[in-house]
């Protein structure tokens, strides 16, 4: 699904994510790197970005996943330069996300996973964007929104910071009407419905490349 969609909006507008990395018994690093080797060597050709991230132990998560534990950090630059020097070998660069510039030393872009000069290399056009809001502590991304609903998720991966609890994800699914066009329920009585500005941010402004 990948390469075909990559085939239709171009090496340029897509790219992949591994993340997030967690170290457990099962989990380990040459495990993280056996298989980020494999879905790197598969997606070669049809993407030459890759963005990474370790585990964060949001309230949610630590809640989930008690047992879980932060990265440290000896073992996250050790992680980052083998990812960095895998991703190489197969024409992609790695972005980081929302982990600072620890990873800046062993070859990652640190910048920032979806900038405006992402969005205008994905599009092949200059943009004349907004401000950028800050997002969660530590993400530069430009104006980036989640989409969606939390607690609605049925994989229930013990380590996603979307989910409270197993009970409330099934209690939201049994609200779900597929003739809806809410993801749970449908509208009630007082509920407002806000219209979402969609203007356009391409710059169609002509300019002497000199």
């Amino acid at each position: 699904v990948f390469r075909s969609l990559s085939g239709i909006v171009g090496v340029n507008s897509i790219c992949w994510r591994y993340d997030p990395i967690l170290l457990t018994g099962r989990y380990t690093a040459e495990y993280h790197l056996r298989a980020f080797a494999q879905m790197a060597e598969t997606l070669e050709g049809a993407t030459d970005t890759v963005v990474i991230s370790f585990i964060d132990l949001y309230p949610k998560v630590r809640r989930n996943f008690p047992e879980a534990r932060e990265v440290p950090a000896a073992d996250r630059l050790a992680l980052g330069r083998a990812i960095v020097e895998i991703a190489a070998s197969h024409g992609m660069s790695v972005k980081t996300c929302a982990e600072g510039t620890e990873l800046s030393a062993v070859g990652a872009d640190c910048s920032g996973c979806a900038l405006i000069a992402d969005y205008e290399r994905a599009i092949g056009r200059r943009l004349d964007a907004p401000r950028a809001v800050p997002g969660r502590s530590g993400c530069a991304c430009h104006l980036s929104a989640d989409i969606g609903a939390y607690d609605t998720c049925l994989h229930l991966c013990r380590y996603c910071y979307a989910n409270t609890n197993a009970e409330l994800v099934m209690e939201n699914m049994r609200k779900h009407d597929p003739l809806s066009p809410f993801l749970t329920g449908n509208s009630e009585p007082g509920d407002v419905i806000h219209e979402a500005d969609q203007k356009s941010w391409i710059d169609n402004q002509l300019r002497l490349n000199i």
